[in-house]
């Protein structure tokens, strides 16, 4: 598994960095509506779809979404990363809920329009941060992989008191105390080397907190769905890794609200200095 592990990283990660980095415009946005695309089809198995035909037509149907929100000019907005923030707040209430909530999510239709308000907007969002500048995209993944990083060596080290022991029992709070740090380091960081002034680190240090918390908030509400579906893993598409979800699950709820308070709260204190 570790060899395969390997092998399947070597690959991913240039083409990920040449993708994200390399690419602006319509191939930027192509590029990732493809991995959100991938995330459709596994988000498939998530909803309990059975058959391969059904599975595809439903990710057709995604990209017919993803097509009218280009046409429409939907796919720079912030209306719908404002759909976003507000589905990612019912997501939260059922995470903190479950099992004793499933009732009202369940149903697979329910399930499959989770996906449509999970995988939209991270499209959405990622978009609009590419077009603000490839140093805000490369802050949104840095911070997300520090929490994951952070949280890891803290949870392993400190972990004690569980954070949701019925949807991931080996998350704990001092994981998440772990994250915190880390990408406060991050944003810190960040505020340094960015020419943002004083107000302009306190609002991004704010930011990134909020943030933290709402990476960890996708992880686990992808892991609420795999323990409803008694499955480990989203696909076998990426060997060694688990599915496609298990690799952005977290930044499919970050990157629309990094976006959202990026466009409606930091951007003019950015430009205005």
């Amino acid at each position: 598994m570790l060899r395969q592990r390997i092998i399947t990283a070597a690959w991913l990660a240039p083409v990920t960095l040449i993708g994200l980095f390399g690419l602006q415009g319509g191939a930027f946005a192509l590029f990732t509506a493809c991995v959100v695309l991938l995330g459709a089809w596994e988000w498939t198995n998530l909803a309990g779809v059975q058959g391969r035909m059904a599975r595809l037509k439903l990710v057709a149907l995604t990209a017919l979404f993803m097509a009218a929100l280009w046409a429409g000019g939907a796919a720079f907005a912030t209306w719908p990363l404002w759909l976003a923030a507000l589905g990612w707040a019912v997501n939260l209430y059922w995470v903190s809920r479950y099992p004793y909530k499933r009732e009202q999510w369940q149903g697979q239709a329910t399930r499959l329009a989770m996906g449509l308000w999970a995988l939209l907007p991270c499209w959405v969002g990622f978009n609009v941060l590419r077009e603000s500048g490839a140093v805000w995209l490369l802050f949104v993944l840095l911070l997300v992989w520090c929490a994951d990083i952070g949280a890891y060596f803290a949870g392993r080290r400190f972990g004690r008191r569980k954070l949701a022991p019925r949807v991931s029992p080996g998350k704990s709070w001092e994981g998440v105390y772990g994250a915190l740090a880390a990408t406060f380091v991050l944003a810190v960081g960040f505020a340094l080397w960015q020419p943002m002034g004083v107000s302009g680190g306190v609002i991004l240090v704010l930011m990134t907190a909020l943030v933290t918390f709402v990476s960890v908030l996708g992880d686990l509400f992808e892991s609420m769905l795999k323990r409803f579906r008694d499955i480990k893993d989203s696909s076998n598409l990426l060997p060694g890794h688990g599915g496609v979800l298990d690799r952005i699950d977290s930044l499919t709820a970050a990157i629309p609200l990094f976006a959202l308070l990026f466009i409606e709260v930091l951007s003019a204190r950015v430009a205005a200095l």
